[in-house]
């Protein structure tokens, strides 16, 4: 039972490295229609977010779709980190899904899919709020947008810190949450600096 146990966690492992390197810097030449202009776009908006490479990595892809339009990028970042959360979060349900798994650590994941499940409704409120720029009341959505980005990224956090505070938590368990929460955390920081510097350049 107990190597049963290990082969299912390093199964587990194994996702969350394959989950993390699909954030790595490999960053290759976007085909879009635009031309050199929106690619050009997409690494100026990047090079003042938290994590440049990840963010080229992720949102060179839409730039024939961007174009040079701020608002467009910054959904697209967003839409971009909440499918990492969704991710994140069918990694620690699997976690829950091991044999041998404590009593201790089905509380702690239990805790963390619910933060997860928090931060993809907090994302998804932020790119409703972005589509309501238009309106008369761009400040306050403006405003919401960045209060919802936060909170995403906070809800991160508290499962990171939750687990990571619990001693009765096996290692191994420890890191495949905080590799997958350290995902959101960093798509989730470029999209929130996306979003502060909307009307920039």
């Amino acid at each position: 039972m107990e190597a049963c146990c290990c082969k299912s966690l390093i199964f587990l492992l194994f996702a969350v490295v394959l989950f993390i390197s699909q954030t790595q810097p490999l960053v290759t030449a976007a085909k879009d229609s635009g031309g050199q202009a929106n690619t050009n776009f997409v690494r100026k908006k990047c090079s003042i977010t938290t994590y440049p490479s990840l963010c080229l990595n992720k949102l060179m892809p839409y730039a024939s779709s961007v174009k040079a339009n701020s608002t467009k990028l910054c959904k697209e970042a967003l839409n971009v980190a909440t499918k990492g959360a969704r991710d994140a979060s069918i990694i620690v349900s699997n976690l829950k899904k091991r044999k041998g798994i404590s009593k201790y650590e089905a509380a702690a994941i239990k805790d963390c899919i619910e933060d997860v499940k928090d931060a993809m409704y907090e994302f998804k409120r932020a790119i409703e709020a972005m589509g309501h720029l238009g309106d008369g009341d761009k400040e306050f959505q403006l405003s919401n947008a960045k209060t919802y980005a936060s909170a995403a990224i906070t809800n991160a956090d508290s499962c990171t810190d939750g687990v990571s505070d619990n001693r009765k938590v096996n290692p191994k368990v420890k890191d495949a949450i905080n590799r997958s929460m350290a995902v959101i955390i960093r798509l989730g920081s470029n999209a929130l600096s996306l979003i502060n510097h909307v009307y920039e350049y």
